[in-house]
């Protein structure tokens, strides 16, 4: 038992550590993207192009690639896709930016459904052998993983910070700051040159970031346990045309259920929120009134509130339940879009600056941690479309937020992020009021390893005998 406990752990850390390398690159290249690539909006149209092509992946990669593969190689092979963004980034131009940006985003979905789907396996699985609810392990470890994963923004950010840091000409001219904060509009904005790091510094942190990139790779392909090994082989074996066409169609298939479509508005404003505070209050705020060497300690304050918060939080999720957890949450994003809303930032304000991103880390600690486990105690059976849903309508949030970043107010974004945090509030409380009415049952390992009905028919009986005795291991 402890052996298996000792494993279980062991494979949750190993993803979970894998991540942080990956998106300490990523996620620094992210936040800085909008000052760093701001020449005609290039750098988030970037952006863009990444979770549209999220939304494209999400539609029939990850079933497939999670079904042949299994969840180890399907995670390494997208990695290297996130990596392919950096070498993008050292000769920034519309083909070099857009191409690694579309490449990227084919492997972001995939790599988010593997994670999630690897998660939810171990902790049933864990569940089964101590006889405790798989939906409390799931919680654990998902919280683990986003406790270790977010302070990837710290690293991450901290790199950006120290080598830009070395540039001592970065200033902000005082007449830049009447436009910043909830005034700054599209046509009134720009990011002045003297406002930039030079070229060799940019050139210097990307090296350091691919490297990084690489490593995660190497990492989890050296030390993550193939855990759905012999499921992907047996998939392989016996699946004709017909269960491609099925595991194709998977992601469409699942919106058939009522409890996904109303948990569409959630996952969406996960993407509205993290973009707001990658995008628009780097730019509109810290660049913009403190300059751009500021973003990455801004950055770093929101990664390790976000790493706490998420450890807490899923632990705490036992005892207190989602529904408190979600409603803090909302409360904490209600109270700092208002306040953005009239904060009128100075460089004399500068603790101001990381109050922000502070409480923001607490409020996506919960919007991370409780949305991905609610996802796979609802859809437990159905464990790769569910992802591949939730990394598809996150992503739609993303492409929309990034897509009117470039033509709208600061003012009429936020206005748009709270009418859409409300919507969320009301649809998944209903969830939670049809949950507590009609419980979801708790899964066994059977059902974690048995094929959908539709696939039992395709298999012979000596198929089916090798299956049911994989599950009786």
């Amino acid at each position: 038992m402890k052996k298996i406990m000792s494993r279980t752990t062991k494979n949750v850390l190993v993803v979970s550590f894998g991540f942080l390398l990956l998106f300490t690159a990523y996620g620094g290249l992210q936040s800085l993207q909008s000052s760093l690539n701001a020449e005609n909006g290039m750098g988030v149209i970037s952006l863009s192009v990444i979770y549209g092509a999220i939304i494209l992946s999400s539609m029939f990669l990850p079933p497939i690639m999670i079904k042949n593969l299994g969840c180890k190689w399907t995670i390494v092979l997208s990695m290297g896709c996130y990596v392919a963004y950096s070498f993008g980034n050292l000769a920034p131009g519309w083909p070099s930016l857009m191409t690694t940006s579309a490449i990227l985003g084919m492997g972001g979905s995939p790599l988010w459904s593997a994670k999630c789907t690897y998660l939810t396996i171990s902790g049933n699985r864990r569940g089964q052998k101590l006889n405790k609810k798989g939906q409390d392990l799931i919680n654990q470890y998902f919280g683990i993983f986003f406790f270790i994963f977010q302070s990837s923004a710290v690293w991450g950010n901290l790199m950006s910070s120290l080598i830009f840091g070395q540039d001592t000409s970065i200033e902000v001219p005082e007449e830049n700051l009447q436009y910043c904060g909830a005034t700054s509009c599209v046509e009134n904005f720009t990011v002045a040159n003297s406002t930039l790091p030079a070229r060799h510094l940019v050139n210097t942190l990307l090296g350091s970031y691919i490297g990084v990139g690489v490593l995660a790779i190497i990492f989890v392909a050296v030390f993550l346990d193939n855990i759905d090994r012999d499921l992907a082989r047996e998939f392989r074996k016996n699946k004709g045309n017909q269960s491609f066409c099925s595991t194709f169609l998977a992601t469409f298939k699942l919106l058939r259920d009522p409890r996904l479509l109303l948990l569409i508005p959630l996952t969406m404003y996960s993407g509205f929120e993290q973009s707001f505070l990658a995008g628009e209050y780097t730019k509109n705020y810290v660049t913009c009134a403190i300059g751009i060497h500021y973003v990455g300690f801004v950055m770093i304050c929101f990664g390790a509130s976000n790493s706490l918060c998420s450890f807490a939080f899923g632990r705490l999720a036992q005892y207190t339940g989602r529904i408190p957890l979600f409603c803090l949450a909302a409360a904490t994003n209600l109270g700092c879009f208002l306040g953005l809303l009239f904060w009128e930032p100075h460089p004399d304000q500068l603790g101001v600056f990381f109050v922000f991103p502070a409480l923001w880390g607490m409020a996506d600690a919960v919007w991370q941690t409780q949305t991905n486990a609610l996802y796979g105690i609802l859809f437990a059976e159905h464990k790769e479309a569910a992802f591949a849903n939730y990394r598809m309508w996150e992503s739609l949030g993303f492409v929309i937020a990034f897509a009117y970043s470039t033509f709208i107010c600061l003012s009429t974004k936020i206005y748009v992020a709270l009418a859409v945090l409300a919507l969320t509030m009301v649809t998944y409380l209903y969830v939670e009021y049809n949950e507590y009415k009609h419980p979801t049952p708790q899964v066994t390992i059977e059902d974690l390893h048995k094929p959908e009905k539709a696939d039992l028919k395709e298999l012979n009986d000596k198929d089916k005998k090798d299956i049911i005795a994989q599950t009786q291991m």
